[in-house]
């Protein structure tokens, strides 16, 4: 989660805000008001419920304590707000304590369609919706305190479960398959892609199986695993994730299903 980045962090000032410019927020009101129509029929309810609860502004960009109030009230959650990356164990250590790590910065104008970093929308948008579920919620705390305790080299695989759950996970539903990751959820081509495209494969959800997949950060995912339903989130939370990791190790990771990025 450390590696070098052009963007700069935002920090809030001594009342906990964070000041952003006016072509800052019309950067954000560009980009929640195409993603609101690209998500309708492609996420899940789940999601769209939290959206309802946030009621996240258009006109500019909220404020992390406008969040964290929503979040505390449903889940106990609340958002820390951090420069572009941190490294694990800041990350994990925040997790555990129901503090979810959300980039300050929002993206450049160049970077409208898809960018390798998470900013604000990412964060806000993409991710914070989920965390006023409950099942989604104690999944992602258990996963940092698991963190916390994993060896560098086990960390290597939780973040393959991270990736294929919080970042890039479908599920199934009444509607058909539907995204609940917020990777899939904030970008506009993902979104589409995930959903309707028949080019990548689509899985049941094991865990085991997340644990043995690679994937590459800057392509449209070629494998997404799909939940049966939500509340395979709350049995998720409560298994030994890492005695799973020791089961998957043992098996060995599958082969990329991916080209080798180029040099």
């Amino acid at each position: 989660m450390a590696k070098g980045t052009k963007y700069a962090a935002k920090i809030p000032d001594e009342n906990g805000i964070i000041h952003y410019t006016e072509d800052e927020h019309a950067v954000w009101n560009e980009l929640i008001t195409h993603q609101m129509d690209i998500v309708q029929g492609r996420v899940c309810q789940e999601f769209l419920d939290g959206l309802e609860m946030l009621n996240l502004p258009y006109n500019r960009i909220p404020q992390p304590d406008e969040v964290s109030k929503v979040l505390m009230e449903k889940t106990g959650w609340r958002v820390e707000p951090v420069p572009a990356l941190i490294n694990f164990d800041r990350f994990f250590r925040l997790l555990a304590e129901k503090r979810f790590p959300a980039a300050s910065f929002i993206r450049s104008r160049e970077e409208m369609d898809y960018l390798q970093e998470p900013d604000i929308f990412h964060e806000i948008f993409g991710h914070t919706a989920m965390l006023t579920q409950p099942a989604f919620a104690d999944f992602t705390a258990a996963y940092g305190k698991a963190g916390m305790n994993a060896s560098k080299q086990d960390r290597v695989l939780l973040a393959r479960l991270y990736w294929f759950t919080v970042e890039f996970g479908l599920v199934d539903s009444h509607q058909g398959i539907r995204s609940y990751g917020g990777g899939i959820n904030s970008s506009p081509g993902e979104c589409i892609y995930a959903i309707e495209s028949d080019t990548p494969i689509r899985r049941r959800f094991d865990v085991i199986d997340a644990l043995r997949t690679p994937y590459r950060i800057d392509i449209y995912q070629p494998l997404y695993y799909i939940l049966h339903d939500m509340s395979d989130m709350y049995e998720l939370a409560k298994v030994d994730l890492i005695s799973l990791i020791r089961k998957a190790r043992a098996l060995g990771e599958f082969l990329p299903t991916f080209e080798p990025k180029a040099a």
